[in-house]
């Protein structure tokens, strides 16, 4: 324990310091004394000026990420993934929302103060480099003071860029160490990304605007298409702006959902803009931003290398409610937490379409399944039902996986009572947390959180979501034993269908082949151990590359003057060296981790013969019939339906008992503000919220 709380300190000390560089940069004690001296020291024959800025930009970053991984593997070896099972009031009140319905979404009080203190650092950057930069200017060669002043600005407002690039790609590095570190996973931090982005890209149009204008009333516009050779190249800055600007133009919510493939495809440009933007900036400056990408890269090519393979797919179940239950073969050594997500590709609806969807199944429980739920709703669902929903059996079905990504510790826990809000598809988070209090209750015998779980749903067929609480494998079907009570709400019908005959589930068992793997973890069991050697090892290894390159190569042309070498030379060499190190290293911690997992594989191969060989109906619409004759009668007893109305949220949640409630909403927008807002209001101080959202 006494380390753990040594690294977090060393951790938090280095974030600060790294914090520090940025916040001084503006100010001429940084420009004057810091970075003259950083320089003189730091100034060699093998690294030059890219080195000073490796050190103090990109050095302290990558440290974090290997001690955060070393700290994670501690935390998981110690059976301290639960150590948020309990926490104070007060630190409570910080997550309860203080801004719905905002553009912003649902804002907890300290996400609103880490945002207002973000903002309040880019305008203290941009404003006092205004300062310091418009303090040393003169008009000379009849040039007007307020062109020389709007000069500086639009070259200040590409600092403020470079800032906000800084931060961009660490909410997207979904198996990094730096989002757990501070108690975030990568789908609900997706969204501070997007924020980064709407004033990342901002700031650089704004910075490409006054490039123009300034070039314009000077008569240099002709500017505009030159490319230096060993200076700032005015063409690769174009081509990475409007790269961006192509990417933000797909983020605008309405073209975002109603046409997602064009978004998704469109949003690889992200490399365009990365490749130009290094040759526009160079080498040296490119290291401000360099931590991120370099994490990013990572963490892209690990899932690459995750997801050659297909994954081996068991079995499916179609419910009426046009909602498909996956169930894939895993290894028992890959675990993850509630709450977690995977990524799935299905090459026979869309060869490059990647989604995201809720785990539902607990590793706990089910050690050798993983199950997720997809509902019919877009284009590229609507394919993959009707290709399961076909008339033949299907032998196999061509899946992909990356993930699963999720919570580090069932922070769920931590409640007194849970009270669990859905509204149609979005109750699949909560199919997992159930399943998980089940493997504690009945297989650990230990005493669980009492769950209260509202769900709405438009039609009754709908009501066939429930069925899924209990796994399709597995020897737990009796829910008497956990506190679980259920209200059902259905909102377009008054009464139940009489036609009980379109209610069965379907079953489809598959035949999967030999080369299809269970899905496992890729880098094995120790995996941050693995990812925190592959982040030190690709990063030494790059530097002994760039070393060699600079000391015998670049150094006898330039004497590290930064302006006799090409940048766009030295920035495609930089560029290879790095993805030859990250392959190099990552490929080779992959393949000593493969092969426990070919063994599993085998071993698990014996366990996929379906077993069921029956369609049944849906307990839920057969509840009127003898009970007995239904294994799933606890879950039936537990469940209260109604028709025809939306559940009173307001008085149901005000009515809850215990000090301290926790409230999870998942499902539509309008639901989910509609339960912070009750949350929120203070009515009753014994509610805390907590938004699942998995919608892009």
């Amino acid at each position: 324990m006494a380390v753990i709380k040594a690294m977090q300190l060393l951790v938090t000390v280095v974030f600060l310091g790294w914090l520090m560089i940025w916040i001084m940069m503006p100010t001429n004690t940084y420009r004057n004394i810091w970075s003259t001296q950083l320089r003189a020291k730091t100034d060699s024959t093998y690294f030059g000026r890219q080195g000073t800025n490796i050190l103090i930009y990109t050095f302290p970053i990558l440290f974090i990420s290997v001690i955060g991984c070393i700290y994670l593997h501690l935390v998981k070896r110690n059976g301290n993934c639960q150590r948020y099972s309990s926490i104070s009031s007060s630190r409570l009140a910080w997550k309860r929302p203080v801004l719905v319905n905002w553009p912003l979404g649902i804002v907890s009080g300290i996400e609103l103060t880490l945002c207002l203190m973000f903002l309040g650092l880019l305008i203290w950057f941009y404003s006092e480099y205004l300062v310091t930069g418009f303090s040393r200017l003169q008009s000379s060669d009849g040039e007007k003071l307020w062109q020389e002043k709007l000069d500086s600005a639009a070259i200040r407002l590409g600092l403020v860029g470079d800032l906000c690039c800084a931060f961009l790609f660490f909410p997207v590095t979904r198996g990094s160490s730096i989002l757990p570190l501070l108690g975030l996973t990568s789908e609900s931090s997706i969204r501070y990304h997007v924020w980064l982005g709407h004033i990342t890209l901002a700031v650089f149009t704004a910075h490409g605007v006054c490039y123009i204008i300034y070039w314009a009333v000077t008569h240099q516009i002709d500017e505009m298409v030159k490319w230096a050779n060993a200076d700032v190249s005015n063409v690769a800055g174009e081509i990475a702006l409007l790269a961006g600007l192509l990417m933000w133009a797909t983020t605008i919510p309405r073209i975002r959902r109603k046409m997602f493939e064009l978004f998704f495809y469109t949003h690889q440009l992200y490399i365009v803009f990365l490749v130009f933007y290094l040759m526009h900036v160079g080498t040296t400056h490119f290291c401000m931003i360099l931590p991120g990408v370099y994490l990013f890269m990572i963490d892209r090519f690990l899932r690459l290398l995750q997801s050659r393979n297909n994954a081996r797919l068991v079995s499916a179940r179609l419910l009426p409610s046009e909602a498909i239950e996956l169930n894939f073969a895993k290894s028992p050594r890959l675990t993850f937490e509630p709450l977690s997500t995977v990524f799935i590709n299905v090459p026979g609806v869309s060869p490059l379409q990647w989604h995201p969807f809720t785990v539902t199944s607990s590793s706990n429980l089910e050690p050798e399944r993983l199950s997720l739920i997809i509902k019919k709703e877009g284009s590229w669902t609507q394919k993959l039902y009707a290709t399961l929903a076909t008339p033949h059996v299907q032998d196999r079905l061509h899946v992909k996986v990356e993930g699963p990504y999720g919570p580090m510790s069932k922070h769920f826990l931590r409640y007194d009572s849970l009270v669990l809000v859905s509204g149609g598809s979005g109750i699949t988070p909560f199919i997992s947390i159930i399943r998980e209090l089940l493997h504690r209750r009945i297989t650990l015998n230990r005493p669980t959180t009492p769950v209260f779980l509202i769900c709405a749903f438009k039609t009754s067929t709908d009501l066939t979501m429930l069925d899924l609480l209990l796994p399709i494998s597995g020897n737990v079907s009796d829910l008497s034993r956990l506190d679980l009570q259920i209200e059902a709400f259905v909102t377009r019908e008054k009464m139940k269908s009489s036609d009980g005959a379109q209610n069965n589930i379907r079953t489809i068992w598959f035949k999967p082949l030999q080369s299809d793997t269970p899905l496992a973890p890729v880098l094995g069991p120790n995996g941050w151990l693995w990812l925190g050697a592959v982040v030190a090892s690709s990063f030494v290894a790059f530097l002994l590359l760039i070393g060699i390159l600079q000391r015998f190569y670049i150094y006898p042309i330039d004497h590290n003057t930064d302006d006799i070498y090409s940048y766009a030379a030295r920035s495609t060499l930089n560029l290879l060296f790095i993805c030859i190190c990250i392959m190099a290293t990552a490929s080779l911690a992959v393949i000593v981790n493969k092969e426990g997992s070919s063994k599993e594989a085998k071993q698990i191969q014996s366990v996929d013969v379906p077993t069921p060989t029956t369609s049944p109906s849906s307990w839920l619409y057969n509840a009127d019939r003898e009970l007995e004759s239904l294994p799933q009668e606890s879950l039936v007893k537990a469940t209260k339906v109604h028709f025809g109305g939306r559940p009173p949220l307001k008085k149901m949640l005000l009515e809850c008992d215990g000090s301290n409630v926790g409230v999870m909403a998942s499902g539509p927008r309008g639901l989910r503000h509609e339960v912070a807002d009750i949350c929120a209001s203070g009515l009753a101080d014994n509610l805390h919220f907590e938004s699942i959202s998995f919608s892009w």
